[in-house]
């Protein structure tokens, strides 16, 4: 199984998690994802996650612990912006909103994976990887 965005890859799971109410997914592990797994920590929207190397697998996997508030998903959407055939950058003055500001943006910038409202308080701009509201 080829994998051409594993980013999205990430988020799809996410997002079928969340849609069928399960407790947790998992996901192969890089550097990227655990980054941006990072962010949705932080800013609340996931309960957290775990990386550990499942027997028989030859590749170590992370597992996330999805949230939810009153029996709702947090993440009611999750949606990828730059992808591999179309990337989109943003610099600093022209930083997306979500939801007027009720969601994020998840970016890669030259100081690491940020939210938008990092990026801002940083005074970096950077790749806009996906938002979530």
């Amino acid at each position: 199984m080829s994998m051409t965005d594993p980013i999205a890859d990430l988020l799809t799971r996410i997002r079928n998690g969340q849609r069928n109410r399960f407790e947790e997914v998992s996901s192969p592990v890089s550097k990227v994802r655990l980054a941006i797994l990072d962010v949705l920590k932080r800013e609340g929207y996931i309960r957290g996650y775990q990386t550990k190397q499942a027997e028989g697998k030859s590749f170590p996997e992370v597992t996330v612990s999805l949230k939810y508030d009153a029996g709702q998903p947090v993440i009611q959407e999750i949606k990828r912006i730059s992808k591999p055939g179309r990337r989109v950058y943003a610099s600093i003055d022209k930083l997306p909103r979500v939801k007027g500001g009720l969601g994020i943006s998840i970016l890669t910038t030259s100081k690491g994976v940020m939210s938008d409202a990092e990026a801002r308080s940083q005074h970096v701009g950077g790749e806009v990887i996906c938002q979530v509201f």
